[in-house]
């Protein structure tokens, strides 16, 4: 039976260092989940900004954001969204908005690049969370790390066993193909600003072609794919406290890319329960009974 690996990005593959500034109260939140913090509240979109770390930090910092983006014609990309927001309300708040600056995004990228200058900088995003309710950007993000230390070995023996692997994630395609180059994922099969629904697409068009598709998450913005996939992999790797809804569709839970191999290796039609605190087990994966129906 052939069988295709879906891999998120940040969280899965890649270790991530994420940092926030929330606007409207002035004040930064280190190592936030983003995807969590947008669907915390009811008409917020996580957004990718197509603009450079470079660019930004050599921008007038007094600047509205919203000018800088409109003077120079700075794209986006959609990456989450709790509830239904269109690209026509988000291009209205991230060219009107009238609170952030460009030094909110400034120190975000700062702050960010302090934590990983000494590492191998795979992927460096930046963004905004905005609020189609409100009409204002709330928060300014940056994310940048690199891919965990098992991660290439993960991919290159999955691929000595003749199974496919992709990418479906959130982030900007330009940066994941630096990281898929480096992990030795073919360029087609990589696909970047994939929102739930479009992650969830991907993993229903590849169950056409084939046997089993499994879906490796991090997020609550896998959780659309995770539950259209064959088997759904919850990874632990970089953060274990996890909301239920997100550990609820997970059929696997595991703290270390590499249990990939193992698992696709063994019998997937079934697993014991064992009830097995994941933040303390050493690493091992915790194993819940697939009931296919009921989950679907």
């Amino acid at each position: 039976m052939k069988t295709a690996v879906v891999f998120d990005s940040a969280g899965t593959l890649l270790h991530t260092y994420r940092t926030a500034r929330d606007v409207i109260n002035d004040r930064m939140i280190p190592e936030i989940e983003t995807t969590t913090l947008t669907c915390s509240v009811k008409g917020r979109a996580l957004i990718i900004l197509y603009a450079g770390s470079q660019d930004i930090i050599n921008a007038d910092g007094d600047r509205l954001l919203s000018d800088y983006i409109t003077e120079n014609n700075i794209e986006f990309g959609l990456a989450c969204s709790s509830g239904v927001v269109t690209k026509d309300e988000i291009s209205k708040i991230l060219h009107t908005d009238t609170r952030a600056k460009v030094s909110d995004l400034q120190i975000c990228i700062r702050n960010v690049w302090n934590f990983c200058k000494s590492l191998q900088v795979v992927a460096m995003n930046s963004g905004v969370i905005v609020n189609k309710n409100t009409g204002v950007i709330e928060f300014t993000i940056t994310s940048g790390g690199k891919p965990f230390s098992n991660a290439k070995d993960t991919i290159q023996k999955l691929h000595g066993m003749g199974i496919a692997t992709y990418i479906a994630s959130g982030d900007r395609t330009d940066k994941l193909l630096k990281m898929a180059d480096y992990l030795g994922i073919p360029h087609e099969n990589v696909h970047g600003i994939s929102t739930p629904p479009v992650k969830a697409q991907i993993v229903r068009d590849l169950k056409s072609e084939y046997g089993r598709v499994i879906m490796v998450g991090d997020g609550v913005n896998d959780i659309a794919a995770m539950k259209e996939a064959d088997l759904a992999i919850l990874s632990e790797q970089q953060f274990c406290r996890k909301p239920k809804m997100l550990t609820d569709a997970a059929d696997i839970i595991i703290r270390d890319v590499i249990e990939v191999i193992d698992i696709v290796s063994g019998d997937l039609s079934g697993y014991s329960s064992r009830d097995q605190n994941s933040c303390a087990d050493g690493g091992k994966c915790r194993e819940k009974s697939r009931e296919t129906d009921s989950k679907r």
